[in-house]
């Protein structure tokens, strides 16, 4: 085998072997977006439901005068 095509081949297996890495980092990165995406929304609906907890123990202590300051 001439020494060309050898290095051709050598080449070739690392610009495979390259091409194979980006794929499974591209993956990986799609994988952390789609997770990141799931904590900002969980992140707000957890936001959401302490400012309806917040609003109702407000109605709460508001007949019975329980408020400090108020």
């Amino acid at each position: 085998m001439p020494e060309t095509d050898l290095v051709l081949e050598q080449l070739r297996y690392i610009r495979d072997d390259l091409k194979a890495r980006a794929d499974r980092t591209d993956l990986r990165l799609t994988n952390m977006e789609q997770t990141l995406g799931q904590l900002y929304t969980m992140a707000g609906s957890d936001r959401a439901t302490a400012n309806s907890l917040g609003r109702r123990v407000d109605r709460i202590e508001r007949p019975l005068e329980l408020r400090d300051g108020a």
